[in-house]
C-alpha cells in the first residue's frame, strides 16, 4: 500500500456498537429457557426501538435483520460455555484489524471455514446475516447510523489526495463528484465474519484494485499460514521504495520481461509482497511502463532537448523534486523510477546526444 487512509470517524459507527450489542449481549447470553424477542435488545434503547419496529413490519428488509438475528440466537442458544469463549475470541480478534495485519500471536483471524468445522449449522446462518448486512438498507436503521453516502463525503474531506492508495494509478472519486467508488472489504465478506460493517475494515479503492485485481483475495492467509500484511488505516510511518531496471533499451519494444523492479525498504518486505500479491503491482506497473503513458514521459524529456535546450538530467531533477512534493499526482512516483530507469540505461544520454 502506497500510503495509508486517515480514518474519519462517523456516525455510522453506531451500526457496529449495534452488532457488537448483539453479539455480547444477546447472542452469548442465548439460553433455551429464554425465547428470543425484541425484549433482548432492551439493553441498548435505540437498537430496541430499530428491533420493536422491525417486529412489527412485514417488510423483506426487516425480517432480514431481525429474522437472522433470531436465528443465529437459536443457534447460540444450544452451544457450551467453552464454545461461546472461543467465538468471542474469534469476533474480538476479527474487529481488531489493524493487530491482524501485524499478524499479533495473540489473535485468530477466523474465518467461515473455522466455524463450519465445528458449528455448521451456524456458521450458514452468521454468513447469510453477515455478507448481507453491509448492502442492508432500511429507513429505520438509516435514521440512527446515517448515510454511506454521508460517509463517504466526510471520509473524502479529510483525504483528499484523489488518487486509490493500493495502486496510486487510478483515480478515486471525491467531494466534487456526485458518484463514489466502492468500499473495499479489506478482510473480505464472503471469508470473514463479523467485520462486514466495520470501517476499519471498509476502505475506498479503485475500481481495478477492488473489482479486477483484489476481489476476495485474503490478505491476512495464504495455502502456507498467516502473514502480514499493509493496515489501510496506519500511521504514515513509511514511504514505498521503487527501483526500476530496464533490460532493453528499445522503449519503442519494451515488454514487461525486460523490466525488473525492487521495492523496498526492507523492514516492511513482508507486507509489501502481501500487496504486491493481491493487487497485482507488479504486473501493473510493468504495464503502464510498457503503455503509452511511459512513451510519453520520455517524449517530454526528448521535447524539452530539442525545443528548449533542457539537459535531460536538468529534466529528470525537475521530475524528482514534482515527485517530492506530490509523489501520487500523475503517477509521480512511477513515472521517477520509470525515467531513473532509462537513465542508467543509457536513453537519456542518447537524447542529449541527439540520437
Amino acid at each position: 500500500m502506497l500510503f495509508p487512509y486517515t480514518y474519519v470517524p462517523h456516525q455510522m459507527e453506531k451500526m457496529q456498537k449495534f452488532i457488537d450489542f448483539i453479539f455480547y449481549e444477546v447472542w452469548c447470553n442465548a439460553t433455551p429457557k429464554i425465547d428470543f424477542s425484541f425484549n433482548s435488545c432492551s439493553g441498548n434503547p435505540e437498537l430496541f426501538e430499530v428491533m420493536k419496529k422491525f417486529f412489527y413490519s412485514d417488510k423483506k428488509n426487516a425480517d432480514f435483520f431481525y429474522g437472522n438475528v433470531e436465528r443465529i440466537y437459536g443457534h447460540f442458544a444450544r452451544l457450551k460455555p467453552k464454545h461461546i469463549r472461543r467465538l468471542k475470541w474469534w469476533y474480538f480478534s476479527n474487529n481488531d484489524i489493524e493487530r491482524l495485519c501485524s499478524n499479533n500471536p495473540s489473535l485468530h483471524s477466523a474465518r467461515y471455514a473455522d466455524i463450519e468445522s465445528r458449528y455448521p449449522d451456524l456458521a450458514k446462518a452468521l454468513r447469510i446475516f453477515f455478507t448481507g448486512l453491509y448492502d442492508f438498507d432500511a429507513a429505520d436503521i438509516k435514521a440512527k447510523v446515517g448515510d454511506i453516502n454521508d460517509h463517504y463525503q466526510a471520509f473524502m474531506a479529510i483525504n483528499t489526495t484523489g488518487k486509490c492508495p493500493f495502486c496510486g494509478i487510478g483515480d478515486i472519486k471525491g467531494i466534487h463528484h456526485t458518484k463514489r467508488d466502492a468500499y473495499d472489504h479489506y478482510l473480505p465478506k464472503a471469508l470473514y465474519p463479523f467485520n462486514s460493517i466495520n470501517f476499519h475494515n471498509l476502505v475506498p479503492a479503485c475500481h481495478e484494485c477492488n473489482s479486477t485485481y483484489k476481489l476476495s483475495k485474503d490478505p491476512l492467509n495464504t495455502s502456507t499460514g498467516r502473514r502480514k500484511a499493509f493496515y489501510p488505516y496506519a500511521n504514515p510511518n513509511y514511504r514505498i521504495e521503487l527501483n526500476l531496471d530496464l533490460g532493453k533499451p528499445d522503449i519503442d519494444h519494451l515488454a514487461p520481461a525486460d523490466i525488473q523492479i525492487t521495492f523496498g525498504p526492507a523492514d516492511i518486505n513482508e507486507e509489501i509482497e502481501t500487496w504486491k500479491d493481491v493487487y497485482g503491482i507488479e504486473e501493473r506497473y510493468k504495464a503502464k511502463c510498457c503503455s503509452g503513458d511511459s512513451k510519453d514521459w520520455l517524449e517530454q524529456i526528448r521535447i524539452f532537448k530539442d525545443m528548449h535546450d533542457i539537459e535531460p538530467s536538468k529534466s529528470l531533477t525537475t521530475v524528482q523534486q514534482q515527485t517530492k512534493q506530490g509523489p501520487y499526482a500523475n503517477s509521480n512516483f512511477l513515472k521517477m523510477a520509470f525515467l531513473e530507469g532509462c537513465q542508467r540505461a543509457g536513453l537519456l544520454d542518447a537524447i542529449a546526444n541527439g540520437v
